[in-house]
């Protein structure tokens, strides 16, 4: 099984490149669109070569989560708190995008080591923004305060207008995700998929993740949610976290697992689902290649059989014609000149 990176591999590979490079003046202008419809543009100009722009686009949200700004609750302060002094959050953000940021790379560590952890921090500016709000739940969790939202159900956006919902308490946070597929045969092998992955966590090694279940109606934590939130074809998947689960640095470990967790599923439907596809293709080449090994031998067969009908035919055509020779003097000597 694969559990995705928290930074993006792309833009990693831009800011090492930027950096490396900060002698040479060169333009730099890149779009792209990641997983779960998170979408990036960076800029650098020619002119201050150590400015660079970091614009991000998240999921669009659906209507029963909240965005302050375009941004997720607590997400400015995630981000200061994050990267500090090193980036500029620029209002407005660039068009067609919910936040915008200037990089200072001058002000960047001369260590290599220290450079590079920073900049895998401003890779992960999507775990950033969209766990904000989830890591002020989780924090008050491990630091066992009791937080004004308790008992009060909140939904997270994760996909384009789809979120999955916590229900913060005193001793423990319940996370439950509405599993929805479009396509029939990923609904079949999600579901199946869930279920095991439910059935492994009962295993031995396990005991101290957290208690997951899987049901295919809506569970109690989710009354009160809107009709929309409780369509789900593939069922619900619940989580249930302790404190344990979010002590030190485990906490980062946590954020991201959640938001990406559909993002997991959809990975091994479809792996499975090419997995699936690769065996009935190699079946199919088998059976073919078994049916023109029986061609073969069927053609062979009636080769031979055609050598001894034609051996057959000589042996009577030469006692014909020998028998004649033979005959021929005699009726001769009968039929009258």
């Amino acid at each position: 099984m694969i559990l995705l990176q928290s930074h993006s591999r792309f833009l990693l590979q831009t800011l090492l490149n930027r950096v490396h490079n900060l002698e040479k003046a060169v333009e730099v202008d890149y779009n792209w669109v990641e997983f779960d419809d998170v979408r990036y543009h960076v800029q650098v100009s020619m002119k201050n070569p150590n400015s660079f722009l970091l614009s991000v686009s998240l999921p669009i949200p659906s209507a029963d989560t909240v965005f302050c700004g375009g941004l997720p609750s607590g997400a400015i302060e995630a981000i200061k708190a994050a990267y500090g002094v090193l980036v500029q959050i620029l209002d407005p953000p660039r068009d067609g995008f919910n936040l915008t940021l200037k990089l200072n790379l001058s002000k960047l560590p001369p260590d290599e080591d220290n450079k590079h952890t920073i900049l895998v921090k401003v890779a992960s500016i999507r775990e950033v923004v969209l766990g904000a709000p989830l890591r002020v739940i989780l924090k008050h969790l491990g630091s066992k305060v009791v937080a004004s939202d308790v008992n009060r159900l909140v939904a997270l956006v994760h996909r384009p207008k789809e979120s999955f919902f916590l229900v913060p308490q005193a001793e423990k946070v319940i996370v439950v995700f509405p599993m929805r597929f479009r396509d029939s045969i990923d609904i079949a092998l999600a579901t199946s998929f869930l279920q095991e992955f439910v059935e492994a966590r009962r295993t031995a090694g396990l005991n101290n993740a957290p208690p997951c279940s899987w049901s295919p109606s809506p569970p109690q934590e989710l009354k009160g949610a809107p009709n929309d939130a409780l369509s789900a074809n593939a069922g619900f998947v619940t989580f249930v976290i302790f404190p344990r689960h979010v002590e030190g640095n485990k906490v980062d470990r946590v954020i991201w697992s959640l938001s990406t967790f559909h993002a997991y599923v959809s990975y091994h439907v479809k792996c499975s689902e090419g997995f699936m596809h690769t065996r009935m293709r190699r079946r199919v080449e088998s059976l073919i290649q078994n049916s023109n090994h029986l061609m073969v031998i069927d053609y062979m067969n009636w080769l031979e059989s055609g050598r001894v009908m034609h051996q057959s035919f000589r042996c009577v055509r030469n006692l014909v014609l020998g028998s004649w020779v033979f005959c021929m003097p005699r009726i001769r000597e009968f039929v009258p000149v």
